[in-house]
């Protein structure tokens, strides 16, 4: 096992990945140092903050001691180097590697001999033998002999109370058996769960790209049968927990106005453009990604037939939008689709009230009470807490005569009881 005592550790890419990861270590006993690029953000961390919100971090923090690198030349006193930097898609949903590229760079030209370095960044199969291996090769090292490449793919969850970065289990893979033991060693020091070795290093890349692209197309499955079911008077959210009951053979997926977060609507493209390189078409994602890509869309278009129903068009009508984040109980704007709808509704010449206790930036008004006072119609795109708690008779009291719910977390059969026109997503 690791000894946490001699070696240092440096994360690169300090955020919702890399920020966890580099408060468990230090709690663990290693000497943990952070880079990254936001100034303002390491200010914040220097002062100890939570800079993520992960309520189960408030317990590791006062054992910790991140020592931040503003010169660079100071990672070349690290035995582990570890990348946690973004790998979004840009406007053509084509894998965005640069972030991992500089990354590689800078640990290459700042690389104690003999240290293991480890990707964390999800990545497409054959990154780390195509792109990150040679970057450090240009650099006159030799992998295996003087730095050990590994790749441990991310399991993050935002505001998952139970399941996080001390208890997660991991897959490791790496170029060589020596760099393998030494990352097997170093997460078993630090994490309380299973950490499985795999037979190659694109065998851990190509597990994350599989978790999320499985959870994709179930979203999309369900997203479709919605808005198939509402045509024919089902109520989705009650098939599901019928299907639900069957003990095997069934994982429940739900339908919503989109889908967000750092994974889901990103991992996908990267096997779609990886495999085209193989000539193989993914048809199967491609087709998962438009259903998923067209909810917010869909979402707004319910409004606008809800509002017909009231003699009522986008322009000139005050509208609030519940919600900015793409997941409950976090501030995390990562691919939220609540964006896209609110991109939408403002072509369309919306009057839009917008609240989110997790956002304060992006919201436009300072409370909910506030919101349904100055709205007509309200669309919620988070299930917060804070939301759900609303009653339904305060939505009849504030004159709010449409609701579409996103999420389909409000008390649909209340609300239309109220004589509020109520549309969910399938439901």
């Amino acid at each position: 096992m690791s000894d946490p005592k001699n070696q240092k550790v440096c994360i690169i890419g300090l955020g919702y990945v890399g920020f966890p990861l580099a408060v468990l270590c230090s709690s663990k006993g290693y000497e943990v140092y952070g880079f990254d690029k936001d100034e303002e953000k390491l200010q914040r961390i220097e002062k100890r903050e939570n800079i993520v919100d992960e309520p189960y971090l408030e317990k590791l923090l006062p054992k910790s001691n991140i020592q931040i690198i503003r010169d660079e030349k100071k990672i070349a006193e690290c035995d582990i180097n570890i990348i946690c930097v973004p790998t979004p898609v840009n406007e053509k949903h084509y894998p965005d590697l640069s972030f991992v590229e500089s990354a590689s760079a800078l640990v290459a030209a700042n690389l104690k001999p003999g240290s293991l370095v480890i990707v964390e960044s999800t990545i497409n199969p054959g990154v780390c033998e195509e792109v990150v291996r040679p970057i450090f090769e240009r650099a006159g090292h030799k992998v295996g002999q003087d730095v050990y490449i590994s790749h441990c793919p991310e399991r993050i969850d935002p505001g998952n109370a139970k399941w996080n970065v001390t208890n997660i289990p991991r897959v490791v893979g790496s170029f060589d058996p020596i760099g393998l033991q030494m990352s097997l060693d170093f997460y078993r020091s630090v994490i309380d769960a299973e950490i499985m070795p795999m037979k190659t290093i694109r065998e851990a890349e190509a597990t994350k790209i599989i978790e999320n692209s499985f959870r994709d197309i179930n979203i999309a499955f369900v997203n479709e049968l919605a808005r198939s079911f509402d045509l024919m008077d089902i109520d989705i959210v009650n098939v599901i927990r019928g299907a639900a009951t069957k003990p095997f053979a069934f994982l429940a997926h739900w339908p919503s106005c989109g889908v967000g977060g750092h994974c889901i609507p990103v991992d996908p493209y990267y096997l779609i453009e990886k495999a085209k390189e193989h000539d193989f078409d993914h048809r199967f994602l491609r087709i998962a990604r438009s259903i998923n890509n067209d909810m917010p869309l869909y979402t707004v278009e319910l409004l606008q037939d809800a509002l017909n129903e009231i003699e009522k068009s986008f322009k000139g009508t005050s509208i609030g939008v519940l919600g900015v984040s793409y997941k409950a109980d976090v501030g995390d704007l990562r691919e939220s689709p609540a964006l896209k709808i609110i991109e939408l509704l403002k072509e369309n010449g919306a009057d839009l009230q917008i609240f989110d206790p997790y956002v304060p930036e992006k919201s436009t008004v300072k409370s909910i009470d506030e919101l349904l006072d100055k709205s007509e119609a309200v669309v919620l795109t988070a299930d917060h807490r804070q939301f759900l708690e609303i009653a339904p008779e305060k939505f009849k009291e504030n004159g709010i005569r449409v609701i579409i719910d996103g999420k389909n977390c409000l008390n649909k059969d209340k609300l239309i009881e109220l004589g509020i026109i109520y549309k969910g997503i399938g439901r």
